[in-house]
């Protein structure tokens, strides 16, 4: 495969490094601007963008969306968070016209943990739920967009819960309908996810910890090379069919 990059982090560092060594090429990479010292073509979503079999996104909102506008024609792995709603919205619109895939976290690992979470949540009713995330120093948003998506996996299952963010302003008991939100960033930790289900004399906790963020670049590939096969439409961990 071809493959374009929407951003040129630490992520998609990795996954032209790991895309070239399972054999594919880097048609270039986009920014929102010119910039030295990258060894592929670098382009700006304005610019006419190469071909490309595919597209890989490690970004942010801002340089997804400014790239939605230029209207490319090619499937889209979009893995930027934050700005979820809008993004998916955006998303489904171009998926009229071409496959698109959306997924705050490129794990498959992570896409199994929700899976869990959707299932264990009903079992746990009187149980109540904590979420946890890890991650470096250098992250930006908070909460992760992963512990996000695990959030709406409980709440597909349970009904009327409220995301409660800072309890140190609460001078109050713990309600039924809260799940607990919290977040850490510190050193070098590449994302860690868990969820606790609080129970009367129990508890049972269900974690990912990701010990490197080859999986996510890997991952990413993995569904560029099924994307590429599919037909136009929005697809996610759900729908795509990755092993």
């Amino acid at each position: 495969m071809r493959l374009l990059l929407l951003g040129f982090g630490a992520m998609n560092k990795r996954t032209a490094a790991l895309a070239e060594a399972r054999g594919h090429e880097i048609a270039g990479v986009v920014l929102s601007s010119p910039k030295d010292g990258i060894s592929y073509p670098v382009f700006t979503p304005a610019d006419e963008l190469p071909d490309a079999d595919a597209l890989i996104d490690f970004s942010h909102p801002a340089l997804v969306k400014e790239l939605l506008a230029s209207d490319p024609s090619l499937p889209l792995i979009i893995a930027t968070t934050g700005e979820k709603e809008e993004l998916v919205r955006l998303l489904q619109d171009k998926a009229e016209t071409q496959p698109v895939f959306f997924s705050a976290n490129m794990s498959y690992g992570v896409h199994i943990l929700q899976e869990l979470i959707r299932y264990a949540t009903p079992l746990l009713g009187n149980f109540d739920i904590e979420l946890t995330e890890r991650h470096h120093n250098k992250k930006i948003d908070a909460p992760s967009g992963t512990l996000v998506k695990l959030y709406d996996a409980i709440k597909e299952t349970r009904q009327d819960v409220e995301p409660v963010y800072d309890r140190h302003a609460q001078e109050a008991k713990r309600t039924d309908k809260e799940i607990g939100i919290h977040s850490i960033r510190g050193g070098t930790i590449v994302g860690e996810h868990e969820v606790l289900y609080a129970g009367h004399d129990e508890v049972i906790a269900i974690q990912h910890k990701a010990q490197s963020k080859d999986i996510f670049a890997n991952g990413a590939i993995d569904v560029a090379e099924k994307l590429v096969t599919k037909p136009n439409g929005y697809y996610t961990y759900s729908n795509l069919g990755v092993d």
